[in-house]
């Protein structure tokens, strides 16, 4: 829940929030996408209005003096939260997404997941070099996908990269969740 301020005639939502349980709000569906994966569905958070507005407060609350120009969303449920968070930050938002579904011109990245390998992609002129990027999805796992969009947004020359996620599984330990430690990160909903 947050509370609402009144400044004349317009409504703007203060920085006082109470504390939410989010893990509470999210589903774990067990052996999902394949056997031995507890996945963990935010469906069940996003159809909370308070619990989806938790989220985006927050991360948001987080953010909103870094001067953020871009919010990097990660395909597919990053967008859910990304385009929200953008707005709010007043900054553009671009989208990753998995390969063949951007409709210009793209740079891409292999990635691991916790069940396989993929590629994301990028529009080659989604970023500039003296943008501010927070990059945002709803789970960091093994760190793979964040990782890969992680390079791309580094071969724009952009030099100042912030993380937010909803969820991260900490007992996973990847080389690539150790490079993404040296960046400032929000997490809302940790796992271990």
């Amino acid at each position: 829940m947050c509370y609402w301020f009144y400044w004349g005639d317009s409504v703007s939502r203060g920085t006082i929030m109470n504390y939410m349980d989010l893990k509470k709000e999210i589903r774990e569906v067990q052996d999902y996408p394949k056997k031995g994966i507890s996945f963990k569905d935010i469906t069940t958070l996003i159809k909370n209005h308070d619990a989806l507005n938790y989220v985006i407060d927050s991360i948001v609350n987080e953010f909103k003096d870094k001067g953020v120009t871009k919010v990097v969303g990660l395909e597919a449920r990053g967008f859910i939260f990304g385009g929200a968070i953008a707005s709010r930050l007043n900054a553009g938002f671009v989208p990753v997404r998995k390969k063949n579904k951007l409709p210009y011109k793209t740079m891409s990245e292999s990635y691991e997941l916790e069940y396989g390998v993929d590629k994301i992609e990028m529009h080659l002129d989604g970023l500039v070099s003296n943008d501010i990027v927070l990059i945002h999805d709803d789970l960091l796992a093994t760190g793979g996908t964040a990782h890969a969009a992680l390079r791309m947004v580094e071969r724009c020359g952009v030099e100042k990269v912030y993380f937010s996620f909803v969820c991260d599984l900490e007992f996973i330990d990847t080389p690539s969740k150790r490079v993404l430690s040296n960046y400032e990160t929000q997490v809302l909903v940790k796992y271990s």
